[in-house]
């Protein structure tokens, strides 16, 4: 094994280095997100090649959202969008076919749910409208395989997830298959996602979100439901890292802005490698002239993160941009997602992910305002082993199940 093989196996990349291609950690998380905000939908796919004791298994998932358009969604009172103005350039267990918030035995779970009311603790969040839908597939596959070559995994038949799109067969009513076109890259080479922190061997988690726009072209069969994209959102990301997640941590994603090929991407949460522990966020915004900003290196561009049940509230400073990021959610309204524990062979409840949130940015630069905007379809996610399983034990879910569709 090379020198370079080896560090790239701890999890880090050189300067310049490719991040997509697999390292060989405990995991390698692989997801994507299609947003339709014309027909109110968002849909997921998510797989994640761990690292077992007796080899590769997968974490898989495939979850949906679909909430109607409001005929007038709320916004700030600042312009929504403006031009810069003078500012420089698993064995699969037995499957079930159940619909209807059925969960079956095992380490699957299919689910669907019309949630009739909202939930709030803290700052006012959305009321949930009538006719939404969701749902939800889980599996630990016993094969996983992640490309050292390329960006790429895939799980047998179940799933494979490529640079060009996804294919997902879970079985009737969890189907999903994504071609890519237009897509807009990460544009900065010398770094990834995590910046300067991508080069610290053996943190217990790195981020790159890959993919920052481009249009979804395919189909979902979602639990009797057949969605068709033409033209929608699409959002790519990777994590990878060793076995062992913080206590708590924190992510958001959106797109279906007034403003299209916009984007917001963050995650943040305590990364740490043998005495290193710090808590970072990193932000990420593309503008709508396709510039984009990556805030969250400590000292010089530092963002702060302030993350509860049903609210986030990021603000960023550095380089002369600010940036707020507010996003509101129902945590009724949420999918509780799995997270792999690799050594153990098994997925635990880790996530409380929604799909279909309410997200504000504000960005300015040198004082002057840049770009504002609205989007009801914003992916906000807290998560935490504790309160991913308290959160089920609080809707009645069995002991055992990995995870649920929204109430």
């Amino acid at each position: 094994m090379t020198l370079l093989r080896r560090y790239r196996a701890t999890g880090a990349d050189l300067p310049f280095g490719d991040p997509l291609r697999a390292h060989g950690v405990d995991m390698e998380g692989y997801f994507l997100r299609v947003t339709d905000r014309e027909r109110g939908r968002a849909v997921i796919a998510l797989i994640g090649i761990n690292r077992g004791p007796d080899g590769h298994w997968a974490t898989l998932g495939l979850a949906s959202d679909e909430v109607p358009p409001r005929a007038e969604a709320p916004r700030s009172e600042a312009p929504r969008s403006e031009a810069p103005r003078s500012v420089p350039p698993r064995s699969v267990p037995p499957r079930s076919e159940a619909t209807g918030g059925t969960r079956p035995s095992g380490g699957s779970t299919s689910s669907s749910a019309s949630p009739s009311s909202s939930m709030s603790s803290g700052a006012p969040t959305p009321s949930t409208p009538s006719g939404t839908s969701s749902s939800l597939r889980l599996a630990a596959a016993p094969e996983g395989w992640a490309d050292p070559d390329r960006l790429g995994a895939r799980s047998g038949d179940l799933f494979e997830y490529r640079q060009d799109g996804v294919t997902v067969d879970m079985g009737e009513g969890a189907r999903l298959h994504v071609e890519i076109t237009d897509p807009v890259a990460w544009p900065h080479r010398a770094v990834g996602g995590s910046s300067i922190f991508q080069s610290v061997p053996a943190l217990n988690q790195y981020w790159h979100p890959w993919l920052l726009g481009g249009k979804a072209r395919g189909w979902a069969e979602l639990d009797g439901r057949r969605w068709e994209f033409d033209g929608a959102d699409v959002y790519g990301e990777k994590n990878w890292g060793a076995e062992g997640f913080p206590d708590s941590w924190w992510w958001g994603q959106a797109q279906g802005f007034s403003e299209p090929d916009t984007c917001v991407a963050f995650a943040g949460g305590q990364i740490h490698s043998g005495p290193l522990r710090t808590e970072v966020t990193a932000l990420v915004v593309r503008l709508p002239d396709g510039r984009v900003i990556r805030l969250g290196n400590p000292v010089v561009s530092p963002v702060r993160a302030d993350v509860g049940d049903d609210v986030w509230a990021l603000e960023g400073r550095g380089y002369g941009w600010k940036i707020r990021v507010t996003g509101r959610a129902p945590l009724g309204r949420a999918h509780v997602l799995p997270v792999p524990l690799p050594s153990e062979k098994r997925n635990s409840a880790g996530a409380i992910e929604h799909l279909s949130g309410e997200l504000e940015v504000e960005v300015s630069r040198f004082g002057r305002h840049v770009w504002s905007d609205y989007s009801p379809q914003a992916a906000l996610e807290h998560g935490g082993l504790d309160r991913a399983e308290a959160e089920l034990r609080r809707r009645g879910v069995p002991v055992g199940e990995t995870g649920a569709a929204p109430e």
